[in-house]
């Protein structure tokens, strides 16, 4: 019933996020178009030495497949893509990702736990301005991060998305036209990291929703099971019961009958 709560509102801000980044999408890649030759570290891919994977789970348990589902995807991202832990470093939203990568000897470079149930920007961007940063100051050559889509509550989807670069912006379709004052290169100094946090932020408005409807979920199945069990240990119950009274009858009628 706590999660059947908050996920109306999760549901809402998840989805009430996706038109600004449609927008800012459409900016960027207008404005990315349009500048090809900036030279812009965060549009540009270089020699892969260092992987970053940012990981979204939850902080407590009794989520179903919720964590599990994520963190298998990257275990077998991990395993095709690296020979040893020296080549990626993990970014954990969420105890449960923490412990699991921690207790595995990887290395986990900026976590955050205690993620509220319904969160805001300012909530996680000094860690996304940091996931961004590390990127720009050449900790890492490029970032991926896995999540739960939220499609509907009974189902969620484990997403890859590749944060950085951004060579995957899509040149805008829109029949709008824009004039850039300053330059473009001098706006993207300042939409670029804000676009990249953006789509962090996205992703944990998206696993909060997506967690908040397995919780109601399991807790559901959990709850039916229960039920059922108590129906079938009753029906027991009351047939052994049963069959001592019936015992106890048939006892009593043969000492009578004896006695005559």
């Amino acid at each position: 019933m706590v999660s059947a709560s908050k996920l109306n509102r999760a549901e809402m801000n998840a989805k009430s996020f996706v038109p600004y980044m449609a927008k800012i999408q459409e900016v960027v890649g207008a404005i990315a178009s349009g500048t090809k030759d900036s030279g812009h570290p965060m549009l540009t891919s270089r020699p892969v030495a260092k992987t970053a994977y940012l990981v979204i789970t939850s902080d407590r348990g009794l989520v179903g497949a919720y964590n599990s589902n994520v963190l298998r995807a990257v275990t077998n991202a991990i395993r095709e893509r690296h020979a040893s832990n020296d080549e990626f470093v993990v970014i954990a939203f969420g105890r449960v990702g923490r412990d699991f990568f921690t207790k595995r000897g990887v290395t986990v470079i900026e976590s955050m736990t205690s993620v509220p149930d319904l969160p805001v920007f300012s909530d996680v961007k000094d860690i996304a301005r940091k996931a961004v940063g590390m990127f720009t100051d050449g900790m890492y050559d490029e970032l991926y991060m896995y999540y739960n889509h939220f499609v509907s509550a009974i189902q969620q989807e484990v997403t890859e998305k590749k944060v950085l670069p951004l060579t995957d912006i899509a040149t805008s379709s829109s029949s709008a036209s824009y004039e850039f004052e300053p330059s473009g290169e001098v706006i993207l100094e300042v939409l670029l990291p804000q676009y990249a946090e953006s789509l962090i932020f996205g992703a944990l408005l998206d696993g909060k929703a997506s967690e908040h409807a397995a919780s109601m979920t399991a807790m559901k199945s959990a709850t039916d099971n229960a039920s059922e069990l108590i129906g079938s240990l009753t029906l027991q119950f009351n047939r052994a019961r049963q069959a001592a009274i019936t015992q106890e009858i048939t006892e009593i009628v043969g000492g009578v009958a004896a006695l005559e």
